[in-house]
């Protein structure tokens, strides 16, 4: 008997807890996202995950330690070897990666690939550098406009990203040159995760904006997960955000774009309340990360905890007895930290449902898999051979 028809699994992109035991490694011992945001902010106004027993997890400044017998709480690791979207949303689902994808935040894309992107696509590279989406455009747009070049960049995450306007390139032909980027990058000395195609409108760089016409080239997960075995078995996988794309759309029985937090918590309220389904809703929120994280602007940061705590309330009033809630994060991005990468942390995990009567703070646990092996034992499904992660018992026996 399934304990739970629904359950929605809300990542809150890059809200880490504290470092790793091997953050120093990563270069990022010391961090703490949640931590070092409420303090920058002078407290975090967050009754909603207070109440789930937030407090319970680190020192946030305006949180505290509250009874909370409907939902458990407990910190997870990341047993991958990685700090990176790809990485943790595949764990969460089974996957143990053992070599993280590579990324070039610090140096840009080597000349070999840049050379070889220009002469199959037929067209000169600009940019070639870590850089914001909207930031970029701004920089390079009115050039590749006039030019019919390429901007190139990435990120702290394993993309390739490439940016052109809508008029003078095309779409399909923005699409095209991303196909070509894409075979390139397959190659194991580059090895990038997701190559993306930004286009984008407008006169000049004081009108430039990126259209909803992006396309995601990513690499499929290396092994079985948690959302195959559930569509394989007729249980839904809607997925709400980035996740989609973040799978390769394996696995996917439904997926919806966002422009927003807020839009994404929109989305899963509307999931929760008209949708009558069996299975998983697995939410990603990526402002939080890329808005505020990469941008090191702790006060945004924190602004966008208590705009998601209010939709967390919105939610969590719509749900049913038999849905359960899980809020947690893909990796770290303290906005206090140097540098604008990713940060090496563990990460929250908060479980709500309106079911639970002896809910309370758990042992850490050892991987984001616990997770997906929960889903699963909860609709009575078994774990393919290459997946790791234990069921939470608590969430399944209460």
């Amino acid at each position: 008997m399934k304990k739970f028809k629904r359950i929605f699994v809300i990542v809150t992109d890059s809200v880490g807890i504290g470092e790793m035991p091997d953050a120093e490694k990563f270069g990022d011992k010391g961090t703490n996202t949640f931590v070092h945001t409420a303090e920058r902010c002078g407290g975090l106004n967050v009754p909603n995950m207070n109440s789930l027993g937030l407090g319970d997890l680190a020192p946030i400044l305006g949180t505290s330690k509250v009874k909370h017998p409907q939902s458990y709480c407990m910190r997870l690791r990341e047993a991958s070897n990685g700090k990176d979207t790809m990485t943790g949303h595949w764990e969460m689902m089974g996957i143990y990666t053992t070599k993280p994808f590579i990324t070039f935040t610090d140096t840009g894309f080597p000349k070999a690939l840049i050379d070889e992107l220009e002469e199959k696509t037929g067209h000169k590279v600009i940019g070639n550098k870590a850089a914001s989406g909207t930031e970029i455009l701004v920089e390079l747009g009115e050039e590749q406009k006039r030019d019919n070049s390429l901007i190139v960049y990435t990120s702290a995450d394993s993309v390739l990203q490439i940016a052109a306007h809508e008029e003078t390139t095309g779409v399909q032909e923005l699409y095209r040159c991303c196909e070509i980027a894409r075979e390139i990058c397959l190659r194991p000395e580059y090895y990038v995760g997701r190559v993306i195609a930004r286009p984008f409108i407008g006169t000049d760089k004081t009108n430039f904006k990126r259209t909803p016409n992006r396309h995601d080239l990513a690499v499929s997960p290396s092994g079985i997960t948690t959302m195959d075995i559930l569509k394989e078995n007729g249980y839904m996988t809607s997925c709400i955000g980035k996740i989609g794309d973040i799978f390769n759309q394996v696995g996917v029985t439904k997926t919806q774009k966002t422009v927003s937090n807020i839009d994404g918590m929109n989305k899963t309220i509307e999931e929760c309340k008209n949708h009558d389904f069996e299975g998983l809703c697995y939410i990603n929120l990526v402002e939080f990360d890329s808005e505020y994280g990469h941008r090191r602007n702790p006060l945004g940061y924190g602004k966008c905890l208590e705009e998601f705590d209010v939709k967390l309330g919105e939610l969590i009033k719509v749900c049913k007895d038999d849905d359960l809630i899980m809020v947690t994060a893909d990796h770290g991005n303290d906005p206090t930290h140097t540098g604008t990468d990713h940060t090496r942390e563990k990460v929250p995990l908060l479980c709500f449902s309106k079911s639970f009567k002896n809910g309370r703070y758990l042992e850490e646990r050892d991987t984001f898999a616990d997770i997906g092996a929960t889903i699963l034992e909860n609709f009575g499904l078994k774990k393919a051979p290459n997946q790791i992660g234990k069921p939470i018992e608590e969430l399944l026996k209460d």
